[in-house]
Formats: structure tokens, C-alpha cells, sequence
């Protein structure tokens, strides 16, 4: 008589990153909900002075004194940028984006729908204020990844993995526009400290260490660096996201339930799955709240949205991400499935690749973090942020009513 196997306490890499995405979109939707309630009551300036207020020290040469608000855009969400780099290195590495086939497709219509709304931006708003063209090029995916759990079987599963790898590589796109296009002017010397500190990342990886107190002080490092570099901070979530082993965790019994391989094996979880089933919660529940929490709380007033409905700006980044995305991801796609044997994907059509392209015109978060590296001009950063929870909003309606629709036809 055979002894009874053990069950091993199990995660699901996808099913729990789109899990914690949609259930994370209705919490961020909700704090976006309390940030504009209370911008707009009698309590509004309590929201003001609160994300205004200074903390910190000067330590050294290190200029470590910002207000809450800068401390939840460039510390909290690092955290965030963490998350993300982990996802597109478990994307990139065991996921959707594992193999140049998978990759062609999301690779073309993502670039489609960053050039597209960039483009027509610029023809816009280019002439008042060039630098707000990142702001509509990016998108939320847990936004997007919730509007797609609610709208259930009207979106078919080949759209739903189309969607995730298009706002894995939006994500990649927003990374270099942010580290090359927004940030300040370099200072050598740290920027060389930044590139040791990934030199030492890498020799610690392939040593075989495996402690988190080591990648956390060298995290912590990398971050001073880059943000007395006069790079943005956040960018030391992405690069030791990037930097995480693909190797076998060592010290714990969860096992990778969709792993074909090894299902119920000791090893089958790598570090990259570990601290994406640690911290994705976390950046889900609380960084990206907090983040909303400051940053969307916009006056919503008759001068308020009279100024908007004038502003070039305002009406570039609305207009690039409710039609330059959806424009842009359709044409790419459809593009490059003419060339591609196969087409896209034989149960994704014209109409399910326009509902993608629309719930990835929901920018909503990085559009929001984007918007206040572009614009130093709090009139033309408040315009931009009217547009943008606007757009995001159209951008959301329009993918549910495509979506639905095709599925009706479908049926």
C-alpha cells in the first residue's frame, strides 16, 4: 500500500498575477474615487497641504527631503516598477512572450499604439507643450486587466493574453521614454556608482546568492544613485526586477500549479514567481492606492473643464489615447497578421483586436505618473490629468461596447 502523498501549498504565476490585477483595479478605482470626492469637498485643502507636506534630511551630499507626494511617485513606486520588471522577466522568460512567435504580434501593435498616440499628440499640442507626448502612450494594465474579468466571456482568452503581452511591452515602452526622455541632466559620477552597483547585482545573482537583504541594500543603492544621477529613481524597481534569477527558489514548499513539467515538484517556483507572489499584492493594494490617492485628486469644476475643453493639451492626450491607441494597436496588428502566417490568432478578429486597443487607451496610472515628469506647469499638469481620467473612462466604455458587440455578433 502506497503512503499518501503530501499536497504542497501551490501558486498559479498567471492566473494569480490577473487575479491581483483585477481585484487591485477596483481598489485603485475606488482611491481614485476618494481622491476626486475629497479634492472637490469642503476638505479640499486638507488634501493639499497633506501631499505637500515636507519630509525627510539632507544628508551629505544626498538630497533626501521631498514632499509625501514625491515620496509615493519616487520611492512607494519603485516598489511598483519592481512588480513590473518581474512581470516582464517572467513574461519574457516562461510567459507569453517566451518565443519570437508569441512576441511578433504584441511587439508590432504595442509599437503601433505608442507611435500612434505620440504622433497625434504632437499634432495636437505640439506647438504648446512638446513634452507631454509620453503621457498617452502608456497602459494601466490593472484597469485593463479588471475591465476584462467584468466583461467575462465577451472577451475571448486569445484577447485577454493578446492584451497582457501589448501592456507588457507598453510598460517596456513607458520604461525607456521615462529613463531617457525624463530625466534630468546626468552627473557622471553617480550614473557611474548606478552602473557598478548593477555590475555587483549581477556578480551576487550568478554567485548564487539568493538572501534578500543583499538585493534590497544593493535595490537601495542603485536607487540613491540614480536619483542623485539625475535619472528617475523608479528606475532601480525595473532594473533589479530585470535582474531577478529564473532559478529554482530555494527555501520554500510552494510549488508552480502551471507548471506542465513539475506541477507538484520542490523548485518548479523560481525567485522571479516568489517575489511576484510577495510583493504584487502589496504594489496592487497599496503603492498604486496611495499613488491615486495623490495624484487624482483634480479639482473637478465649470473653470476647471472649461479650461480643459480650450487646452491643446488637454484634448492631445485625450485624443491620443481614446483614438491614437486603439488606431494605433488595430492597424499595427492587423498589419503585421497579414504578414504573419496564421493571421493574429485564428479566434481573434478585427472587432476583438479594436476592444483590446481601446482598454489599452486606459492610461490611467502610468499616464498619471508620466504626466508630472512632463509638465512642470501646474495649469498644463492639472489639463493633462482631466483628460487623462476622462479618456481613461471613454477608453473603458468604448472596450466594453466592442467587445460586447462582437461577441454578439459572434453568437
Amino acid at each position: 500500500m502506497s503512503e499518501p502523498r503530501l499536497s504542497r501549498p501551490s501558486i498559479a504565476p498567471l492566473r494569480d498575477f490577473l487575479r491581483t490585477e483585477a481585484a487591485g483595479g477596483v481598489v485603485l478605482l475606488a482611491s481614485t474615487v476618494v481622491a476626486l470626492v475629497w479634492a472637490n469637498s469642503p476638505w479640499r485643502a486638507s488634501h493639499a497641504s497633506l501631499w505637500s507636506l515636507v519630509v525627510g534630511a539632507d544628508v551629505a551630499s544626498l538630497h533626501l527631503r521631498m514632499d509625501l507626494a514625491h515620496w509615493v511617485s519616487e520611492g512607494l513606486m519603485t516598489v511598483f516598477f519592481l512588480v513590473v520588471g518581474l512581470e516582464i522577466k517572467r513574461e519574457a522568460t516562461s510567459g507569453h512572450l517566451a518565443s519570437r512567435r508569441a512576441l511578433a504580434i504584441p511587439l508590432v501593435a504595442a509599437v503601433g499604439g505608442m507611435v500612434v498616440p505620440a504622433g497625434l499628440y504632437l499634432a495636437v499640442a505640439g506647438s504648446a507643450a512638446p513634452a507631454g507626448w509620453g503621457v498617452p502612450i502608456a497602459t494601466d494594465i490593472a484597469l485593463a486587466v479588471g475591465l476584462v474579468a467584468v466583461l467575462g466571456r465577451s472577451v475571448p482568452q486569445a484577447a485577454r493574453a493578446f492584451l497582457l503581452g501589448l501592456a507588457v511591452i507598453d510598460d517596456i515602452g513607458a520604461i525607456l521614454v521615462i529613463a531617457f526622455v525624463y530625466s534630468d541632466g546626468v552627473h557622471l559620477a553617480w550614473l557611474a556608482l548606478a552602473a557598478v552597483t548593477v555590475v555587483a547585482a549581477i556578480v551576487v545573482r550568478r554567485a548564487g546568492v539568493q538572501a534578500v537583504p543583499a538585493y534590497v541594500f544593493l535595490g537601495l543603492v542603485l536607487w540613491l544613485a540614480l536619483k542623485s544621477a539625475g535619472m528617475h529613481a523608479t528606475l532601480a524597481g525595473v532594473a533589479m526586477g530585470l535582474l531577478a534569477p529564473v532559478t529554482p527558489k530555494r527555501g520554500t514548499r510552494l510549488v508552480d500549479a502551471e507548471d506542465p513539467k513539475r506541477p507538484s515538484a520542490e523548485g518548479s517556483v523560481s525567485v522571479v514567481e516568489w517575489l511576484l507572489h510577495r510583493l504584487h499584492p502589496f504594489s496592487s493594494f497599496a503603492v498604486l492606492p496611495l499613488f491615486a490617492l495623490a495624484s487624482a485628486g483634480v479639482e473637478v469644476s465649470s473653470a476647471t473643464i472649461g479650461r480643459a475643453v480650450e487646452s491643446k493639451v488637454a484634448w492631445g492626450v485625450f485624443l491620443g489615447l481614446v483614438v491614437g491607441k486603439p488606431l494605433g494597436v488595430l492597424s499595427a496588428a492587423a498589419v503585421a497578421g497579414r504578414v504573419r502566417p496564421g493571421g493574429v490568432a485564428p479566434s481573434l478578429g478585427l472587432r476583438d483586436l479594436a476592444a483590446t486597443g481601446h482598454a489599452a487607451g486606459i492610461g490611467f496610472t502610468v499616464s498619471l505618473f508620466v504626466s508630472g515628469l512632463a509638465f512642470d506647469d501646474p495649469l498644463l499638469l492639472r489639463d493633462a490629468r482631466v483628460a487623462i481620467l476622462a479618456a481613461s473612462l471613454v477608453s473603458a466604455l468604448a472596450a466594453a461596447f466592442v467587445a460586447r458587440a462582437a461577441r454578439s455578433r459572434v453568437g
